[in-house]
């Protein structure tokens, strides 16, 4: 029997609703305060994951009672001190090895330290969320009927640890990216790096996220936003969106109004194991759980015990090594998602069929809204 933890925080006030109903009748200042003085708890026991080989795996999710703005906007030793109790509670259960979810492990030095201080390995799942948000957005594409071979792409947080490896990995595939992020100096030393690889490649740097998505037939957002930040009339008629960011990127709204755009979600994996039970309603459907987690789970599996996603960057190579990793131990994607549901093929063959029968772009006025929105 193999083990793993790992730890996770609500990515919404609502969130501590899931675990702790009374929270509903609190206003939400006070429950964001109320909980950043809990220590990090026990919130779930994994059991039933089993390998095709039939190695099982038990675990335990460890909840980090801070939001995303806490995490962020706290000096980084004190969430250090909160994450180092959680690795020492799952040290103490038990675990081989623990994940970061969600901004756990985007503060600080996403990790490193944490895995200075703990017994067992730590891990941020990052290689695995990348292979799957790669894999996701080019299979989404040619379901709705789009080459990649010859579309342009946007990376939304190209500059951040999963979108610089995702962009490495498309520039491989498709001849044109649009490299989006706020800092233009970061974004101009990734297109040196993209360009010496490919120099064939189109690579373009954009700092404004409406002008670089106007024209992507393919948009892969990453960004680590704790807000929406892709309006429904951003974005191209007939367009996929692949949208791997938690907390999203893209709120409901586009789906709303964007009839002609497909939105997916990004990293959602389902584990081996018919009897597999995460503890916990994630909103997904049984047995599924977000690609950071099942880089955990698959590492454990396989008896991979070791710091493998570590630090503010994700080398392509051990993209490559989880995904073969992971589908050897039974992980797969889920299909196509999206907000935690499962997505037909009629409604790809509904897209393709608008976008045709108003030509290659729906005007302004097709765009169903009342204003534009940011969050």
């Amino acid at each position: 029997m193999r083990r793993f933890a790992f730890i996770l925080h609500p990515l919404r006030l609502d969130d501590f609703a899931r675990k702790f109903p009374f929270t509903r009748m609190l206003p939400d200042p006070v429950v964001e305060r109320l909980f950043s003085v809990v220590p990090p708890l026990k919130v779930a026991h994994v059991t039933g994951v089993r390998s095709p080989a039939g190695e099982e795996l038990e675990g335990w999710l460890i909840g980090l009672p801070l939001t995303p703005r806490l995490i962020l906007e706290s000096p980084y030793p004190r969430v250090l001190a909160k994450l180092l109790r959680a690795g020492r509670m799952a040290e103490a259960l038990g675990a081989e090895i623990v994940g970061l979810g969600a901004f756990t492990k985007i503060a600080g030095d996403r990790g490193v330290s944490l895995s200075r201080m703990l017994k067992i390995p730590v891990t941020t799942g990052n290689s695995y969320t990348t292979a799957t948000a790669v894999e996701g957005a080019l299979l989404g594409a040619r379901r709705l009927g789009l080459d990649p071979a010859a579309a342009t792409v946007a990376v939304i947080g190209a500059t951040g640890s999963i979108g610089a490896a995702c962009c490495q990995l498309l520039a491989e595939e498709v001849p044109a990216l649009t490299l989006v992020a706020r800092g233009r100096e970061r974004l101009e030393e990734l297109r040196d790096t993209l360009q010496e690889r490919r120099p064939d490649g189109r690579f373009v740097i954009e700092t404004d996220i409406p002008t670089a998505v106007r024209s992507a037939d393919i948009v892969i957002a990453v960004s680590s936003s704790p807000d929406a930040i892709v309006a429904p009339e951003d974005l191209k008629a007939g367009s996929l969106v692949c949208d791997v960011a938690r907390p999203r990127n893209l709120s409901r709204l586009v789906t709303e109004r964007r009839p002609d755009v497909m939105v997916i979600d990004g990293g959602v994996i389902e584990v081996p194991g018919a009897d597999a039970d995460m503890g916990m309603d994630f909103g997904f459907p049984p047995r599924m759980v977000e690609a950071c987690m099942a880089e955990t789970m698959a590492l454990a599996l396989a008896g991979r015990l070791e710091n493998f996603t570590l630090g503010p960057s994700v080398d392509p190579d051990k993209v490559r090594e989880i995904h073969r990793l992971a589908s050897q131990e039974g992980f797969r994607m889920a299909g196509f998602r999206r907000f935690e549901r499962a997505i037909a093929d009629t409604e790809f063959d509904r897209v393709r069929e608008l976008v045709s029968a108003h030509g290659p772009r729906v005007s302004r006025s097709a765009v169903v809204r009342p204003a534009p929105v940011r969050s």
